[in-house]
């Protein structure tokens, strides 16, 4: 596994890809593999061809986080070759670009922090709340939660959210710090078990402080019909803290008894962009988008899939269990993703709703981890 070793291996290892998907997925996976990476026809065909503002600011935060990566684009920005370095962490800062949330960049962070050579601790700019990728109050309420069942704990682990910035200016800012750990756990995470209580967090900047409550209220009307204890926090950030531009919104998490942690989450629509979104109308949805996430069901929520996948292929070598909803899209590329670099293949069977007395289907994935260790930690 030792990037030296892929490095040697040199062209005959690169992996070649085509077009402008799951670009993420690929960089995340290349640089803890040690494998060199080639994507082509990115954007090819269209007006404006290769890479995006937000996916070049996501190359050069990779660049920040290793040391010694070869990252080669030609003109047009269509072809782009890496050869991952190792992952050194420490403390960083990163611009993140207004077109996407933070939550694009610390998804891919929450992936590879864990085997850095020093901890990281990395404050991000930019958008934290959109209506594209999960935000930064989803990633804290669940994320976090879930490196603790991997073993990755202790008090160096947070997610801090400084300032909110809603788009489409942003301005928001967040802390993010991982210890770093030398090998994980296994999991065996089967049983979601019964739902307790529901939290969550509706939040305003640069509006009337009333809308949180105005969609706390219309959020509370729905799920008080399915149990009793439910507190939604409201956020009104003020002044330097509430960004540049406004904006509110609601994230809510549901918490079983065996600790699994399902989310849902809603923004409103940015300034000067499609229709504006009543606060009642907004707390309402969400609600109802919670209880979807919760007919799903699984022991890890949609947005998580990955996440889970990629901490139980790099465990030692034991098995893992975990029961997920069904499969998004995004998850089930990323399983040939982790086929293709790491030869992991997961042992897939379905659970009929009638076995499990509630939801929808549910998928088993089991595997057993690579027996991946962080080769670049420091030894104390």
């Amino acid at each position: 596994m030792a990037g030296g070793a892929a490095a040697a291996a040199g062209e005959a290892q690169c992996l070649s890809y085509a077009g402008c998907n799951f670009l993420r997925q690929r960089l995340v996976l290349s640089t803890l593999s040690g494998r060199p990476l080639k994507i082509r026809k990115i954007r090819a065909k269209e007006e404006d061809p290769g890479l995006r503002d937000f996916e070049a600011s996501f190359i050069r935060l990779i660049d920040k986080v290793t040391n010694g990566s070869r990252i080669e684009i030609n003109q047009t920005g269509t072809t782009l070759y890496y050869q991952p370095g190792l992952l050194h962490g420490g403390s960083l800062e990163h611009d993140c670009s207004p077109s996407r949330s933070i939550g694009y960049y610390l998804e891919s962070l929450l992936c590879l922090a864990p085997f850095m050579k020093h901890p990281l601790k990395i404050v991000l700019r930019g958008v934290t709340n959109d209506q594209v990728d999960p935000s930064v109050d989803v990633l804290k309420a669940t994320a976090l939660p879930l490196l603790k069942k991997f073993g990755i704990d202790g008090e160096s682990l947070e997610i801090k959210i400084n300032r909110r910035g809603m788009p489409p200016k942003g301005g928001g800012e967040i802390l993010f710090a991982c210890p770093v750990r030398k090998v994980l756990q296994p999991i065996q995470f089967t049983d979601p078990g019964k739902i307790k209580r529901i939290r969550g967090t509706a939040y305003s900047v640069r509006v009337s402080p009333q809308m949180a409550n105005r969609m706390v209220e219309s959020a509370r009307s729905i799920l008080n019909k399915f149990l009793p204890d439910i507190y939604i926090y409201t956020d009104h950030m003020k002044g330097v803290s509430s960004g540049k531009s406004p904006g509110f919104g609601m994230c809510l998490t549901a918490e079983t008894i065996n600790g699994t942690i399902l989310s849902a989450e809603l923004a409103s629509n940015p300034q000067g962009q499609g229709a504006a979104m009543l606060p009642e109308e907004l707390g309402q949805n969400c609600a109802k988008l919670l209880l979807e996430e919760v007919y799903r069901g699984g022991c890890v929520d949609s947005t998580n899939q990955s996440l889970a996948l990629l901490l139980m292929t790099l465990g030692q070598r034991d098995v893992s269990k975990v029961l997920l909803g069904p499969l998004s899209p995004y998850t089930i590329e990323f399983l040939r993703h982790l086929r293709s670099f790491f030869q992991i293949m997961f042992k897939i069977e379905t659970k009929t709703p009638e076995e499990e007395h509630m939801g929808g289907e549910k998928v088993l994935m089991t595997c057993v981890g690579t027996g991946f260790s962080n080769l670049s930690k420091t030894i104390r």
